[in-house]
């Protein structure tokens, strides 16, 4: 059992625990005071269960190369890692906003079939971001992006994969990249489903419930793979902006 960090504690002599704010497989999150610069920040900790596992500090020391290589305003921003009483940490930004998860089932957050699409093209830019780092995220889903001014902000890197690092062939890259794709799928039909009221005691496939458009039912097929999957980022996004030049329109 990881006991995590109390309220209080100060880490390498600047950093002020406030609170636990996410627990993982290998890492845990808090909330810290930087006493430095007088402001919020982010520190994950490896769990002291997991620091002689050589696979969870390497995936550790991943997420931290991944987060150094990245400067994107949607992206928290890498500041330092250390070490302390035997246990490693690494220091990013804190970026205030609840997750999108939080925001559909606790506040009751929805997205109409426009809406949708103009959050999955803005997600899809940052998934381009990283794709042109040579960067899979790989674990896409409505915890791991926050909100800020309707803005997704995406966070999370412990499962990324770095493309370019890996020895990996060419197909091996393309299902990286494709599992990203069918990733943007599933937070699509989420959004989508915040504004679906359900008028049958029978669950339905998405198809015969969701009442959408012909070029959202053909984006969805394709990041799903029910049609030929998408092999590039960029050919969502023309997609994507297809369909939504189609809804100015109408």
């Amino acid at each position: 059992m990881d006991i995590p960090l109390k309220k209080g504690e100060v880490l390498n002599d600047r950093y002020e625990v406030k609170t636990v704010i996410g627990t993982g497989s290998y890492g845990i999150v808090y909330l810290c005071t930087d006493l430095k610069m007088n402001e919020n920040i982010v520190i994950k900790q490896l769990r002291k269960s997991k620091r002689r596992s050589k696979k969870e500090l390497r995936q550790f020391e991943n997420e931290i190369s991944i987060l150094r290589m990245l400067n994107h305003k949607n992206i928290p921003k890498f500041h330092e890692k250390f070490s302390h009483d035997g246990n490693v940490y690494f220091v990013m930004d804190f970026i205030e906003g609840d997750n999108l998860e939080d925001h559909i089932f606790l506040n009751q957050l929805t997205f109409n079939e426009k809406e949708s699409l103009f959050f999955l093209d803005e997600l899809a830019g940052l998934v381009s971001y990283l794709h042109d780092h040579d960067i899979c995220h790989q674990d896409l889903r409505i915890p791991n992006i926050l909100l800020k001014n309707h803005q997704p902000i995406l966070i999370d890197f412990g499962l990324s994969i770095m493309i370019n690092s890996a020895d990996l062939a060419k197909d091996s890259i393309l299902q990286l990249k494709r599992q990203d794709f069918y990733d943007l799928g599933e937070i699509l039909l989420y959004v989508l489903y915040t504004t679906y009221a359900s008028k049958s005691k029978k669950a339905l496939p998405w198809t015969e419930e969701l009442s959408l458009e012909k070029e959202t039912v053909h984006i969805l097929k394709r990041l799903l793979s029910i049609q030929e999957p998408y092999s590039d980022i960029k050919e969502i996004s023309m997609d994507l902006q297809a369909a939504l030049k189609l809804k100015k329109l109408n």
